[in-house]
């Protein structure tokens, strides 16, 4: 370790290596971060259209779109679980190059062969495994990040990596499109994402020499199957691991759930008009990016399960309530409070950030798994929030759906109790150590 920590202090550059540590970026990863920036931008062009578009250009209806979003949906998730399970195998940044040659070829494919020729078929397979891509690509380099910074400062690694995540998608990548699509229109636009896209990949896999993410993390004993069954077994294994898992799915699911019944509410019923309600989601997500910087670097300081439970788990329980409640209230003629519970609510959602620094700290020694579990619930959280909303919309009302997402917060700060740090991961943040050196120290007990 002497090896490849004492060269990088004797380069020119280190002073600069100096300042990226001091803000809680490793210094090896910092091309890893402005390449997924880039690359999260060119995945984020199309969210604000892709729908509509694919319904346009072959799919006829927006129900039988809808079906293509939800197979890519699928692929997403199963890819989320994936990208922890085979960085442990293979490296994350061969799982990197993996999602990123993924999504080139499938999009390509795509926009080339589905879209020209209006092949309603074709669509659901390129762009179904399409999903593949990012994931593997953006939580690869997660758990690459996870396994190289110091344990006292993962947290604010990890909210750089939020930061650059949703700082393209859906943030930047649709202001993008707001810009290009009137000139270059939505099909030209979804070709500059796939520029725009590939030059992040290359940024980051060609510019990030940190060799820790070059190789396999899990011990050389371990065989593939026994991996890949590792990292769903540490759920019960480890059951804190299981129950950060399910802290994840919360935390997201009533934001996505929202999503599907919000917006009809405040557009016409509150009667802000679709223009008021998009800014006002523009500045729940942009408020949520400079927060995932500040709770990531608070949770440092003040404990990362203390974050979770104060600023994201009850702090989201009240502020999803006076998102619906107060709005509703009070009228269209107060948008401005709108948007200020708007802006509390992308704050505390950030709140969850450490969630990403805490699951792999319970399970230093199988790191990819804890990843694994964490990026499905992730990607779980895609699904339970709209279902919930199918299920208790009818019978509860908006209301009542919005009090239940509220009830969920507080299950998830019950839960949080429960996810202790472990012995290892607090002397590791005493010595100043990485994850991946607690797990390289065996067991005593």
């Amino acid at each position: 370790m002497v090896s490849t920590t004492t060269p990088r202090s004797d380069r020119p550059e280190s002073s600069l290596s100096r300042l990226l540590d001091r803000w809680g970026i490793p210094a090896p990863l910092f091309l890893g971060y402005v390449g997924l920036l880039l690359f999260m931008i060119g995945d984020g062009i199309e969210s604000g259209f892709i729908a509509p578009f694919i319904a346009d250009n072959g799919a006829g209806t927006e129900v039988r779109a809808s079906y293509v979003i939800t197979v890519y949906g699928v692929a997403v998730m199963l890819a989320s679980w994936l990208s922890g399970a085979l960085s442990e195998l293979w490296g994350p940044r061969r799982v990197m190059f993996i999602g990123l040659a993924v999504w080139l070829v499938f999009d390509v494919l795509f926009l080339a062969v589905a879209v020209t020729g209006e092949n309603y078929a074709l669509m659901l397979v390129f762009y179904g495994l399409r999903g593949f891509g990012y994931p593997m690509f953006a939580f690869g380099f997660l758990v690459w990040i996870t396994a190289v910074a110091p344990v006292a400062r993962l947290g604010a690694a990890v909210g750089w990596f939020y930061f650059a995540f949703t700082g393209g998608l859906p943030t930047l990548g649709s202001l993008v499109a707001s810009f290009t699509n009137p000139i270059l229109g939505q099909y030209g636009t979804l070709w500059l994402s796939v520029g725009v896209l590939a030059l992040g990949g290359l940024v980051c896999l060609l510019g990030v020499r940190e060799r820790t993410g070059y190789q396999r993390l899990a011990p050389a004993e371990v065989k593939p199957v026994q991996s890949l069954v590792s990292s769903l077994s540490i759920a019960w294994k480890k059951p804190r691991v299981g129950i950060g898992m399910i802290v994840r799915i919360i935390n997201t699911a009533p934001e996505f759930g929202m999503l599907v019944f919000f917006p009809t509410i405040f557009s016409h019923q509150i009667g802000f008009g679709e223009s008021r309600w998009l800014l006002l989601v523009s500045v729940i997500y942009g408020t949520n990016i400079f927060f995932n910087l500040i709770f990531g670097v608070l949770s440092d300081k003040i404990g990362w399960q203390t974050t979770i439970f104060w600023f994201g788990a009850i702090g989201c329980a009240v502020s999803i309530l006076l998102l619906y409640f107060v709005p509703m209230h009070l009228g269209a003629d107060y948008y401005w409070v709108a948007l200020l519970v708007g802006a509390l609510y992308g704050a505390t959602l950030a709140g969850f950030v450490p969630i990403s620094a805490l699951l792999p700290s319970l399970a230093p020694e199988n790191k990819g798994g804890a990843m694994a579990l964490l990026n499905f619930g992730a990607g779980a959280a895609t699904f339970v929030g709209p279902a919930i909303v199918s299920l208790f919309l009818g019978p509860v009302g908006a209301a009542g759906v919005v009090i239940i997402f509220a009830a969920l917060y507080v299950v998830a700060a019950v839960l949080t109790r429960f996810l202790t740090l472990p012995e290892a991961t607090k002397k590791a943040v005493e010595k100043n150590a990485s994850l991946q050196e607690v797990a390289e120290v065996p067991a005593t007990s």
